[in-house]
């Protein structure tokens, strides 16, 4: 099918025309133009997705290098429905980033918008392909558009972000493209298929292996799985916040979303990939959901804040995939939705509340929201739907999430899987009330001291403007669960050509989700009031809770050189786990 190409070809073509033509075309034609391009871009997809529902898998050949008994040369697009419809929500998530920012940038002479659309078509090749090498190229190109992004304000606090990320990432580049050498150097090939076939038909492989282990670390750099996840709080408090929707939304999400291509059409038959993913991963995705919602609790910094959330919600989805069976990847599909819209509409509200009260940090904030109610409701919902309010996209994917890791790993997974969600929608709750109500202590004067008092928004953007893409993802966040699971199981079913174990399966019981919403409430509402409590219990309680996480963040340094140590850390882990395989 000819359309194949045009998620990625679009936007680099109109990218190209306007930097042409980016000094003459008129003030707003670049809005316009870059937000009809990912509009048009999700629509495409849109339909590449209905077609592969219906007759199945699209594989397009570039140049017409179709395979040959003897060889694989070509590059090719595999769109499966999975594929074409998580192509779809990233066309539609760089639209409404592309509305909210209407305007922000008048004086670049449209580079903001060709990034952008650099970014949009990199993520669509990422998604589609099925060929390594061609997976390494869009990984490069996402990750240098995103150093740009970080970077674009060109300040102090936007470059060090930037160079975390820079540093973190290259890395990441420089393992992808080793673990592709290692599988190359084993099949002679490069096409998923033709290299899973390989890796099959060899067995037990410690070259095979090994490049597996350097692709997975890689992708997991990019979604920031513990001990991989430092660098992203840094780049997220210093990005935009049109840029943040995308990275928190689509971007590191995107990473398991390969994570999981590479395992289904590569090493599906690999018994040493099954007992790293079920014996690693499965540990990882707890303790990331945990020590993200730990993390997040402690910052008042709200973009930085949000940032720790996308944490703990992607070590969430990763247990998804580390389940192995039909459930869990349908959690994880319906989770990469559900997250990206809610997380996308919350960082608009920081972008809302950064540009109209000009300043991020939850305590000088204090009050300062209560001119703004559609935002504050927009906080309060996103906070409701973080924390497993059993009702649309997302709740849908964590009950399958849920019951796969359970099924698997029993209720100690269960149970972290549900900190990470209520630690996180408690704390976005905290900040809703906290801005947009005066409710709490109120702050000691000596400790309103912004930490975001060198970022700056465009402030003449009118409210309404910016809370119209931001109602729009929380209102597509509410589409019935019963609805978005029919999607995510149909697509789980034939992901990659591979079915995963197990039969099709049903909606969970949303008895979980009740429980998990009534502890984010709870939670939240002893932050808003413990200040009511005798001072004593306050206290024991303040020092029992405080633990943790000050270790924690004695861990997030901020500097690029313990991020390092860390990935080495990460890089042992596998091989730990491979020894007593």
């Amino acid at each position: 099918m000819q359309l194949v190409p045009l998620p990625v070809a679009l936007p680099l073509a109109v990218a190209a025309l306007l930097l042409a033509l980016a000094h003459v075309v008129p003030e707003r034609l670049p809005d316009i133009v870059a937000t009809l391009t990912a509009l048009a871009v999700a629509a495409i997809c849109g339909v590449l997705a209905v077609h592969a529902a219906l007759h199945g898998e699209l594989v397009y050949w570039f140049g017409g290098w179709t395979p040959r008994p003897e060889a694989v040369l070509g590059i090719a697009f595999g769109v499966d429905l999975a594929s074409a419809c998580i192509g779809s929500f990233i066309g539609l998530l760089f639209a409404a980033a592309l509305l909210f920012a209407w305007g922000y940038f008048d004086e670049v002479h449209a580079h903001f918008q060709v990034l952008m659309l650099l970014f949009l078509a990199a993520m669509e090749g990422f998604s589609l392909t099925r060929d390594l090498f061609n997976l390494f190229v869009w990984f490069e190109v996402m990750s240098v558009v995103a150093f740009a992004l970080t970077a674009y304000q060109l300040e102090m606090p936007s470059l060090a972000g930037a160079l975390n990320f820079t540093v973190t990432n290259s890395l990441a580049s420089f393992m992808m493209l080793g673990g592709i050498g290692l599988l190359y150097a084993r099949a002679g090939a490069l096409d998923f298929e033709a290299v899973g076939q390989a890796v099959t038909a060899h067995g037990s492989d410690a070259v095979a292996i090994g490049g597996f282990c350097l692709l997975c670390a890689a992708l997991m750099i990019k979604a920031a799985i513990l001990p991989f996840h430092f660098w992203l709080s840094d780049a997220h408090a210093v990005a935009p916040s049109p840029v943040c929707v995308i990275f928190s939304g689509a971007m590191v999400s995107v990473g398991l979303f390969a994570l999981a291509k590479v395992f289904l059409q590569i090493f599906g038959g690999s018994a040493e990939a099954h007992f790293l993913i079920r014996n690693l991963f499965l540990s990882l995705g707890a303790a990331t959901a945990v020590v993200g919602g730990l993390m997040a609790r402690a910052q008042r910094h709200l973009k930085r804040m949000l940032a720790f959330s996308t944490i703990a919600h992607l070590g969430i989805m990763l247990t998804g995939l580390a389940a192995m069976s039909s459930a869990g990847l349908t959690g994880l599909l319906v989770y990469f939705v559900g997250h990206g819209l809610v997380k996308g509409a919350l960082f608009m509200v920081a972008g809302i509340l950064l540009a109209l009260r000009g300043s991020v940090d939850e305590l000088e904030l204090y009050g300062e929201g209560s001119g703004l109610a559609p935002a504050g409701i927009a906080m309060a919902l996103g906070g409701l739907l973080l924390g497993g309010l059993p009702w649309g996209v997302m709740d849908a994917g964590s009950r399958f999430v849920s019951d796969a890791g359970a099924a698997v790993a029993g209720p100690g997974t269960e149970a972290a899987l549900m900190a990470g969600a209520v630690l996180t929608g408690a704390t976005v709750l905290r900040a809703a009330g906290t801005v947009f109500l005066g409710l709490g202590a109120e702050p000691d004067p000596e400790e309103v001291g912004s930490p975001s008092a060198e970022e700056q928004e465009k402030a003449n953007r009118p409210l309404w403007l910016m809370m119209i893409p931001c109602g729009l993802l929380l209102a597509l966040a509410l589409i019935p669960g019963d609805v978005a699971a029919k999607i995510g199981i149909d697509a789980a079913q034939t992901f990659g050509g591979a079915s995963p174990a197990g039969p099709r399966p049903a909606l969970p019981s949303a008895l979980l989700s009740w429980i998990s919403t009534a502890v984010t409430v709870g939670l939240a509402s002893y932050d808003l009031l413990r200040h009511r409590l005798p001072e004593a219990m306050a206290q024991a309680i303040s020092v029992v809770s405080r633990a943790p996480v000050h270790a924690l963040t004695k861990l997030h340094t901020g500097l690029v050189s313990d991020y390092v140590i860390w990935i080495a850390v990460g890089l042992g882990c596998f091989s730990v786990v491979l020894a007593f395989g």
